[in-house]
């Protein structure tokens, strides 16, 4: 026979809710799931749609490089050949003799014919020309500048003693232009300038100046000479239009330190006509003359 307990009615009973809610549980966690499924199918569709328009940005932007680099290629060889005709021209003036402006000029790229270049400055500007055997400032007899494109300085420079006694009464300013030739003519023969360095091309020292001042006029006392000195420099700077520059250095004599003004060329002055840098051609580098 068969016991129908209560015992065995209760045990059924939780035995079904517990199945009831495992059902429960899961149902729960198979919507979760589902919901899940849903949202990544449409975070993966909306990546997939992103990808689509980055690959079609992507073709978009591959067809624009191609175009401009054409464009490019066709700008770079019609800028080739148009610089390999200015460089034609330019080698073919400055054969003929012609002053063309340093910023316009590549001495790389010049044509054939042209071996080595040098800078000079007229007008203010700076200029290259093929060396010239001759002083542009007429001291070998021929003048590539005019009068007027010479600073005051030069131009008095180019005077004989009487002209340039008739043309001011200023004995600085005299002074001023006989330094300034003894520098530029080496038949002078007294020159007190020295060779410089690091930026100075010349220079000459006070205490040179005045023992040059003393040498140059007769009777003129120690004391009156570094009077001159001062005098003499201000011309200078007027007469250069301040082409010069003037530099305080220290220096030791017997032992003692002093302070002496110096008047300097520098390197890098705008002197109209005289030269400032020789460029040699990559082929010919080293060759003088």
């Amino acid at each position: 026979m068969t016991s129908n307990s209560p015992n065995s009615d209760v045990s059924i009973r939780d035995h079904l809710q517990q199945l009831e809610e495992r059902i429960n549980d899961l149902e729960n966690e198979n919507q979760i799931l589902r919901e899940t499924v849903t949202e990544q199918s449409d975070k993966v569709e909306a990546q997939q749609e992103q990808i689509d328009t980055l690959e079609d940005e992507i073709d978009t932007l591959q067809e624009e490089n191609t175009r401009l680099d054409a464009v490019a290629q066709a700008a770079l060889k019609k800028g080739g050949a148009n610089k390999d005709r200015i460089a034609e021209l330019q080698t073919r003036e400055l054969e003929k003799g012609a002053h063309l402006l340093a910023d316009h000029v590549d001495p790389d790229s010049l044509a054939d014919g042209v071996d080595r270049l040098e800078r000079f400055s007229k007008e203010d500007n700076t200029y290259m020309r093929i060396p010239d055997s001759e002083d542009p400032l007429d001291r070998g007899g021929s003048v590539t500048l005019s009068h007027g494109d010479l600073l005051p300085i030069q131009q008095l420079a180019q005077m004989d003693d009487d002209m340039l006694r008739s043309s001011t009464n200023s004995l600085p300013s005299r002074l001023a232009v006989k330094l300034w030739r003894a520098r530029t003519d080496p038949s002078v023969g007294d020159n007190p300038w020295q060779k410089g360095c690091k930026g100075v091309r010349e220079y000459v020292k006070a205490s040179d100046m005045k023992h040059w001042i003393r040498r140059q006029e007769s009777g003129v006392s120690d004391a009156y000479a570094k009077k001159l000195v001062s005098r003499t420099i201000d011309a200078l700077l007027e007469l250069s239009k301040n082409r010069l520059a003037i530099r305080r250095q220290t220096e030791r004599k017997n032992g003692l330190q002093y302070t002496e003004r110096r008047v300097l060329l520098k390197a890098d002055s705008s002197i109209p006509g005289e030269t400032t840098e020789t460029i040699d051609s990559p082929e010919t580098a080293g060759v003088h003359g």
